[in-house]
């Protein structure tokens, strides 16, 4: 498989907003990391293998900003066996997608309330 690597223009206002963005990107199909550039930190960087830049820009479309766009897909060329190594850029930030597993407490009842029977001494029914 092509090692590439999409640019994709988002609009995310907060901080917030980027978070939900890359857990949208992080979830797709052969996504390998993904981060956020630019001087405004509108730019979505993701690089896999196999990812399908349509359906992903789609989703961001659909679940956060009608106005997203593809800006650049380039496929990144390895020397030999050795991987290119990327510079870090401080204006990147990573992200890693954990999913958050539920958390279930165990609730006690109260107890409910006793009551003893006492034998009544005088025998006395009504009936």
């Amino acid at each position: 498989m092509l090692q590439q690597k999409i640019v994709i223009k988002v609009h995310m206002s907060s901080e917030k907003c980027r978070i939900k963005a890359m857990r949208i990107a992080a979830k797709a199909d052969g996504v390998n990391s993904v981060g956020v550039q630019g001087s405004d930190k509108d730019q979505l960087v993701v690089s896999g293998e196999g990812v399908d830049s349509v359906n992903l820009t789609r989703s961001l479309r659909k679940k956060l900003c009608p106005t997203t766009t593809i800006l650049s897909v380039e496929e990144v060329k390895e020397k030999g066996n050795v991987p290119v190594k990327v510079e870090k850029n401080p204006e990147v930030h990573r992200f890693s997608y954990t999913p958050q597993v539920p958390v279930y407490y165990q609730y006690q009842l109260p107890n409910p309330n006793y009551y003893e029977v006492v034998d009544d001494p005088y025998n006395c029914s009504i009936m």
